[in-house]
């Protein structure tokens, strides 16, 4: 799907709220899905040309309905069974507006039927709206290997009978780790995009922070939902000051805090300051405090270096992964020195998750920057250059190199 400027937001922002309203109807939310993107695919051939409609949702409920209806007669025509069936062919507007079934197919698409790695991955689709590509990149698998594990939890939703509504209380603990992860990674590919011309899709961040708003508001005691809300807010805070001209991006250390959201990390470090008091620390809060310590930082100078490592070594005990590891190097690096940063991140060069990830050379790039040996940094600026998959970050790393080779002469 592509088409250009709001129109493109738009459809994001409404694909899931319209997918809800058919499962809810239907169920089948394999056809729906399906339906819902070929529904999708119309509006982005029409819109640029005809205009957008006085209530885009209703078209689009309508077109994915139609589309499913003809499914469901082709096939059973095909099979020669008698149809079954009976879908409005269209929507009256007043009937989509105003209700938005997101969240309960948020739960739906973390059914305990799945995995836990193929709730994530239908979620970031159904939900996020993430391309298969951009889903295998975030879970670094190929492409191939997840659009059929993708295939495999529509077919177990469906064996499974799963109905369409939010799970009773006591089902939802254990649907919830899904459900955050899956809204953490929705944020991060809206925040800093696995690949394209843009560092960030604003449109998919906000969609995130949304429905971390409506989780919070359904469970407001659970310490980890506020945590990964208010960890949306205090990072998505820098966002206007993360890009330059033409869409360069800008370093942490170089960026103007004053372009920073005030409002966004006034109600983030409010959130996680006030879940820290009544609920033991998990790995969103302590993301969300850590952030709270850049955000609340009156200049790069002055970052509390010793307490963010001290937070990242709590993280990396209760939550131990690849990435967690990466960014504890740069806090120790910033706290006992470049070498020591190096040394660090020693294991990950042997995890096959991190060990050809574009960020892992770019941080040992850095770090070898910083400790005075040139060759090795230009050597790691080229190699992050050319793994990833993001335009921006891409030329980043190339001015790095460029501007290190000049300065060496």
């Amino acid at each position: 799907m592509s088409t250009a400027g709001p129109a493109e937001h738009l459809l994001r922002d409404l694909a899931p709220r319209v997918l809800g309203t058919l499962v809810r109807r239907h169920g089948q939310f394999d056809a729906c899905e399906d339906a819902v993107q070929e529904a999708l695919l119309a509006a982005a051939v029409q819109w640029p040309h005809e205009g957008v409609p006085d209530d885009p949702q209703a078209w689009l409920t309508t077109v994915a309905a139609r589309r499913l209806t003809d499914l469901w007669r082709s096939e059973s025509a095909r099979r020669g069974r008698e149809a079954a069936v009976a879908l409005k062919e269209r929507v009256e507007p007043g009937e989509v507006a105003g209700r938005d079934d997101t969240l309960a197919l948020l739960f739906l698409c973390c059914h305990p039927a799945l995995t836990p790695s193929s709730q994530v991955a239908l979620t970031l689709r159904a939900v996020g709206g993430l391309t298969t590509g951009e889903i295998a990149r975030a879970f670094l698998v190929p492409e191939t290997t997840m659009g059929q594990r993708i295939s495999r939890a529509k077919a177990k939703i469906k064996a499974a009978g799963a109905r369409f509504e939010l799970p009773p209380p006591g089902e939802r603990a254990g649907r919830l780790g899904a459900v955050l992860h899956a809204l953490y990674l929705v944020f991060n590919e809206g925040y800093t995009a696995s690949g394209g011309a843009d560092l960030q899709r604003a449109d998919l961040a906000a969609e995130a922070i949304r429905l971390a708003r409506a989780l919070h508001a359904l469970l407001p005691g659970d310490g980890e939902a506020a945590g990964l809300l208010a960890l949306m807010l205090l990072t998505d805070a820098r966002r206007a000051a993360r890009t330059g001209p033409g869409g360069a991006l800008v370093p942490l250390e170089d960026q103007d805090r004053s372009r920073w959201d005030a409002a966004a990390i006034a109600e983030g470090a409010a959130l996680i300051s006030d879940a820290l008091t009544w609920s033991p620390p998990g790995p969103y809060q302590l993301q969300a405090a850590i952030a709270a310590v850049h955000a609340e930082a009156p200049s790069a100078a002055g970052t509390d270096w010793p307490q963010i490592l001290a937070l990242y070594r709590l993280l990396s005990r209760l939550a131990p992964n690849p990435m967690v590891t990466l960014n504890e190097a740069v806090a120790v690096a910033m706290v006992h020195g470049p070498r020591a940063g190096l040394a660090h991140l020693e294991p990950l060069a042997a995890d096959d998750r991190t060990a050809g990830h574009h960020r892992l050379a770019a941080v040992r790039a850095h770090l070898h920057e910083r400790a005075g040996d040139t060759a090795a940094a230009l050597a790691d600026y080229r190699t992050a250059a050319r793994l990833t998959t993001s335009l921006p970050e891409r030329r980043h790393l190339e001015g790095r190199a460029a501007a290190l080779a000049a300065a060496a002469g």
